[in-house]
C-alpha cells in the first residue's frame, strides 16, 4: 500500500453504517423501530429530562444547597506595585506609562476584557503614570510618593 493522502482510510471498525430505523422488517429495525413495546419511551415526543436517574432521587436533588452566587460580582485582575517596579527596571514601560492595554501587551494580565486593579504589595521608586480600573489606597500613596500619577480608567 502506498503512503499518500489519496490512499488514507479509517481503521477497520472505526466507522459503522447509520442505523436506518423504520424501513421494514428486512432491515432488522422495523416493527417497533428499536423502541420496544409500550411505555413512555416508545411514544413520539418523549424526551428524558437531563438529570433523570431511573426514578432514584436525582443527585442534584440529594446534595444540600448552600451559599450565594452574586451575578453582579466584578472580578479584577490584580497587579502589585512591586511588579510595576520590576517592569520599570527592565525597561519594558514606554515613557513610564502603565495602562490595562500595556499590561496585556506585556503579558502581565491575561484577559483584555477583565478590569485591572493595582494593589500596594511591595515598593516602588520609579516615577510612572498609572491608569487602571481600580487602585488600592496603599498603592495610590506609594505611586504618588515616588512622583508618579494615578488616573482611574473609565
Amino acid at each position: 500500500m502506498s503512503n499518500h493522502l489519496g490512499s488514507l482510510r479509517s481503521p477497520k471498525g472505526a466507522t459503522t453504517n447509520k442505523k436506518r430505523i423504520g424501513r421494514g422488517q428486512g432491515s432488522g429495525h422495523g416493527g417497533t423501530s428499536t423502541r420496544g413495546h409500550k411505555g413512555h419511551q416508545s411514544r413520539s415526543g418523549f424526551g428524558q429530562i437531563p438529570n433523570f436517574e431511573g426514578g432514584q432521587m436525582a443527585y442534584i436533588r440529594r446534595v444540600p444547597k448552600f451559599g450565594f452566587h452574586n451575578p453582579f460580582r466584578v472580578e479584577y485582575q490584580t497587579v502589585n506595585v512591586a511588579r510595576l517596579q520590576e517592569l520599570a527596571e527592565a525597561g519594558k514601560l514606554t515613557d513610564g506609562v502603565v495602562s490595562p492595554e500595556s499590561l496585556f501587551a506585556l503579558g502581565v494580565v491575561s484577559k483584555r476584557s477583565q478590569p485591572v486593579k493595582i494593589l500596594g504589595n511591595g515598593d516602588i521608586t520609579t516615577k510612572i503614570a498609572v491608569t487602571a480600573h481600580k487602585i488600592s489606597a496603599s498603592a495610590r500613596t506609594k505611586i504618588e510618593q515616588a512622583g508618579g500619577s494615578v488616573t482611574l480608567h473609565e
